[in-house]
């Protein structure tokens, strides 16, 4: 094993469903306030998955929040990151689909072709 992968393999989270560009996610992500603590919870489309599955891997998730396109970008093996729910999968033609920036959500929701529903959930462990 390369020192690397030694260092990293601790923050690496076992269970991970798999994620690819088209499907739909719920990202809950532990944002601490001062004193508290809450989970946010950003669903989206994926547009983007980078780095594969290692330790560096991101991926870019895009959903429209009262007309405007927001994007954000979150680090897939991130401790901040509760769980990644995968709520519809659609299969697309692209790896990245930075092309649907410039579309309507009605001619994204053409772009992406259903595939089946079914909900993955990937949990980290509570330190």
């Amino acid at each position: 094993m390369k020192n690397l992968d030694l260092i990293s393999q601790p923050y690496i989270k076992a269970e991970m469903p798999e994620l690819s560009p088209g499907f739909s996610v719920k990202v809950h992500q532990r944002i601490k306030e001062g004193e508290k603590e809450r989970v946010q919870i950003f669903e989206g489309l994926i547009i983007a998955v980078k780095h594969g599955r290692g330790i560096t891997g991101t991926i870019t998730v895009r959903k429209i929040a009262e007309g405007v396109g927001v994007e954000r970008i979150f680090p897939i093996h991130a401790p901040t990151i509760v769980k990644i729910e995968v709520i519809r999968k659609a299969k697309v033609r692209r790896a990245k689909l930075y092309f649907l920036r410039g579309l309507s959500s009605k001619k994204t929701k053409a772009k992406t072709k259903e595939l089946v529903t079914s909900i993955k959930v990937a949990e980290s462990p509570k330190n």
